[in-house]
């Protein structure tokens, strides 16, 4: 597997766990709250955003 497929891969990947991440905050907060829902949301968003800054950031 090329470098280039592999980058394009990982950012795929962080980019549907960051949308995921955004659905779990929009999900909690449409259900009336709850601190895990929100908590869990929020680190899914990083987890996917510093993913992608980190992959940029190599570049």
């Amino acid at each position: 597997m090329s470098a280039r497929l592999y980058r394009r891969i990982a950012a795929l990947l962080a980019l549907a766990i960051a949308v995921l991440g955004f659905g779990l905050l929009v999900s909690t907060a449409v259900h009336g709250g709850g601190t895990s829902g929100y908590l869990i949301g929020a680190l899914f968003v990083a987890l996917g955003s510093g993913r992608l800054y980190l992959l940029k950031k190599r570049s």
